[in-house]
């Protein structure tokens, strides 16, 4: 059976130091991206929630993490997103290499912005 977990703490805190480092500066990049959200599991992941709704969710994995869903946003973000595009809506971010923390900003943001529209 598949493990689950009551909060976002729980969650990051199954995870080995590399990613569970990377999934706190993840969630730490959303909050400062949605000013007010509220966070929650739903699915077995972390969610961050508007008004109680999903805005965006995050989750580790054994040489990844990855940010869904993904927003449409502009022309610059579409080509800035497509070397992490792992299907239509899930960025993927290995651990071994850096990090886009600006590019996971810009996700929170435009999942904002199309929510207000």
């Amino acid at each position: 059976m598949a493990e689950t977990f009551d909060s976002v703490d729980e969650y990051i805190a199954s995870f080995p130091d590399e990613t569970r480092e990377v999934l706190g500066l993840i969630r730490r990049t959303l909050h400062e991206a949605v000013p007010g959200a509220a966070e929650r599991i739903s699915y077995q992941i972390p969610t961050l929630t508007v008004d109680g709704k999903p805005i965006v969710y995050f989750a580790g994995w054994a040489k990844h993490v990855s940010v869904y869903p993904l927003p449409v946003g502009d022309a610059a973000f579409a080509a800035d997103i497509a070397p992490y595009r792992s299907g239509p809506g899930t960025a993927k971010f290995v651990l071994n290499k850096p990090i886009p923390y600006d590019l996971i900003d810009r996700i929170a943001t435009f999942l904002i912005d199309e929510r207000a529209t």
